[in-house]
């Protein structure tokens, strides 16, 4: 190593997991403290035992390998891999890169982390195109980014969806209640409120008093999967959550991996930075393994009854691949489904034109939801809209109408 004081080791491999975060690895606060910690159980006899002690802690999927390993040669000073990684900065001309598709992805994201100024022009020169959303829910961004995959965005990209996504709003329709207040033209004579009002004429005069019936918007319970496959997804959409819950009330969001973790409360934070660190201190199953089958279950004991009152609409977010037995995960969705008015599922892996659900899990959860949509992109996100605006009735009475939406 090229330190010359092992007293800032700490310093560095923060600024290093910050690079990773920036490349798009998702390393939070947590991984950075067990990072140190297994180094300075380890020790740091060469190169190589640093390499696969930080390798251990921040890489847990495949697809993470090849930056992981551009971005510890680059950023712990090995001169041959700096000069390779800056030769990719440059334009190439004549031979076609052989580079396959997710590693130039990776060298991009590495690029923008580590170089966030040599891609152009320089930073206090480059103009900055302006993201507007209006009611309509449509934005004037660039076409490009509206239909980018969000696993393939490099860093720059992602935080312009970030902007994007917290400005958006989920116009979910009202719908009606079994409640009725007090209104003078309302259709429905208010019997008791007729009859005092007798009382209080003494008979004579009997004025009419009228109600209408109460329209309100739904709850929204939202199911999100963090596991390593979604993570990305995930994160994204966890800022479109925000946004939302910040916007109106009776919104509830859970994650689940191997456990389901209730995140309302700290998706209430006003800063969506501050809002999301909490939530990935709070959950310990970030980014692992997936037991949808145990998480529904849990869901359907312990809350249920409290978030899915009043006709509640559920979006579940999952690639439906468990890696538990899914025995019991159709009976579990059954019982969520008929306990909510509507349930939407969204899949990222539905951005496949020959997508086909042959996982277990999957097999498991589609015939209990009313719509099967994507989640891949801002463009996707947006077209919820289209869906949540409308007044659809109960799941038994649109479970006939809508399937064709699932198909």
């Amino acid at each position: 190593m090229t330190m010359a004081d092992t007293d800032r080791l700490p310093d560095n491999i923060m600024h290093f997991a910050r690079v990773l975060r920036a490349a798009g690895l998702p390393v939070g606060p947590g991984r950075v403290i067990e990072a140190v910690r297994a180094v300075e159980a380890a020790g740091i006899g060469s190169r190589q035992d640093l390499y696969w002690t930080l390798h251990a802690v921040f890489v847990n999927r495949r697809d993470q390998r090849e930056l992981f390993d551009q971005a510890f040669h680059i950023f712990w000073r090995n001169p041959r891999i700096l000069e390779r990684a800056m030769s990719m900065l440059l334009p190439t001309f004549g031979a076609e890169n052989e580079d396959t598709p997710p590693a130039r992805e990776a060298n991009r994201r590495l690029a923008d982390a580590l170089f966030p100024t040599q891609q152009g022009a320089p930073a206090d020169q480059a103009q900055e195109e302006e993201t507007l959303l209006d009611a309509a829910f449509s934005f004037s961004a660039q076409e490009e980014l509206k239909t980018r995959d969000f696993d393939s965005m490099s860093a720059e990209e992602i935080d312009q969806a970030k902007k994007a996504i917290a400005a958006m709003r989920l116009p979910i329709v009202d719908v009606k209640t079994r409640r009725f207040k007090a209104d003078g033209r309302g259709r429905r004579v208010d019997m008791r409120a007729t009859i005092r009002a007798g009382l209080r004429s003494g008979g004579s005069i009997i004025p009419l008093r009228r109600r209408r019936r109460v329209r309100r918007h739904p709850p929204l319970v939202v199911l999100c999967d963090i596991s390593g496959s979604m993570s990305r997804y995930s994160r994204m959409f966890l800022h479109f959550m925000h946004a939302v819950t910040n916007d109106r009330d009776r919104v509830a969001t859970f994650v689940f991996g191997t456990r389901l973790t209730n995140v309302t409360r700290y998706l209430h934070q006003k800063d969506v930075d501050v809002a999301l660190t909490d939530v990935s201190e709070t959950v310990q199953d970030w980014s692992g393994g997936t037991r949808i089958s145990g998480c529904m279950h849990d869901f359907n004991t312990r809350w249920s009854r409290r978030v899915l009152g009043q006709g509640a609409m559920v979006i579940l977010i999952t690639d439906g691949l468990d890696r538990e037995g899914t025995e019991n995960l159709g009976f579990e969705m059954e019982r969520l489904h008929k306990s909510c008015r509507r349930m939407l599922w969204l899949n990222p892996l539905l951005r496949y034109d020959k997508y086909e659900a042959k996982a277990a899990g999957a097999r498991q959860i589609l015939p209990h939801v009313d719509e099967f949509r994507s989640i891949h992109n801002l463009k996707s996100i947006a077209d919820l809209a289209s869906s949540l605006s409308r007044d659809w009735p109960r799941t038994e009475e649109a479970t006939a109408t809508t399937w064709g939406a699932v198909a």
